[in-house]
């Protein structure tokens, strides 16, 4: 069975920086797509970045670009997300999510795509 667990959240003021750690058991790290999504009050779960482990291929929403970056410690068991220059409105509860890495899927920023997911920690950014 796959578990997620979220570490890091907190406040912080804007332009500041916050590092996001998912643990994971069950789970052998290289044979596994993991992505990290926000949900905001009264607004539907997006997807921030993601991370394919067998060639460390990654993705990164529009609005995080240049500012987030994600990143995997495979002996670890552990992927990250390093989050710099932090906005207003990156406030949210912010998701770990894991998917077995069996094909190329369509898109790996979608809710979908993912059937392993963690409970979630506040990030909550002030102006």
């Amino acid at each position: 069975e796959v578990q997620l667990v979220e570490f890091g959240g907190g406040l912080v003021q804007a332009g500041g920086s916050l590092r996001l750690s998912c643990a994971a058991s069950g789970v052998t790290m290289r044979d596994y797509v993991f992505g990290w999504f926000r949900q905001a009050p009264g607004k539907a779960r997006e997807g921030v970045s993601s991370i394919r482990n067998r060639d460390g291929k990654t993705y990164y929403a529009d609005s995080v670009k240049g500012r987030f970056t994600i990143s995997s410690d495979n002996a670890g068991n552990t992927v990250y997300l390093q989050m710099n220059n932090l906005k207003f409105e990156d406030t949210a509860v912010y998701y770990c999510a894991a998917a077995a890495d069996l094909y190329n899927y369509d898109n790996y920023l979608a809710t979908y795509t993912y059937d392993s997911w963690g409970r979630g920690t506040q990030v909550t950014v002030s102006s």
